[in-house]
């Protein structure tokens, strides 16, 4: 994949936001209810942290908004172009590196189904499951934690054997 470049997003971005997370294939059909007539709007993107993957031309590949307090992964998207070539862990890295500097121990992530595994393998863990909130929401939520280590309390790797 080409290189990618993460930002912090503008208002004036919020179109282009809303454009890539409805157009997510994730969440058509049984998870279709969860985003009708949801927008990333400019006053979301001025009060958040959020931040936007781009290709070399400028194309959005996704974005993630991070709010502190409480500590959450509040919204995490990848263009359906995208999905698999490193844009999710780019992404999910750069959110962890901006909680670590916000002071934050760590980020809850109330999961779409589907992602559970992806946010597993970058480290979060399962702390529990969230039932149905109908109408928009008729399925249970896994719920996770991304635990964030503070670089000087964690010892050095060790050195390499010669």
């Amino acid at each position: 994949m080409d290189p990618i470049t993460i930002r912090r997003a503008l208002p004036t971005d919020a179109p282009a936001l809303t454009t890539l997370m409805l157009a997510s294939s994730a969440y058509q059909g049984t998870y279709a209810s969860i985003l009708e007539g949801y927008r990333v709007t400019p006053d979301y993107v001025a009060r958040h942290r959020v931040f936007l993957a781009e290709d070399p031309q400028g194309a959005p590949l996704g974005f993630y908004s991070l709010i502190c307090d409480p500590p959450e992964l509040d919204l995490a998207f990848v263009a359906d172009a995208a999905q698999g070539n490193g844009a999710g862990r780019h992404l999910i890295t750069h959110m962890l590196n901006e909680a670590r500097t916000a002071g934050l121990s760590g980020v809850r992530v109330v999961s779409h189904p589907p992602s559970e595994g992806f946010y597993r393998a970058m480290g979060a863990h399962r702390t529990g499951t969230l039932p149905p909130s109908p109408p928009k929401v008729t399925w249970e939520r896994p719920e996770l934690w991304f635990p964030i280590e503070d670089p000087a309390l964690t010892p050095p790797a060790p050195a390499p054997s010669p």
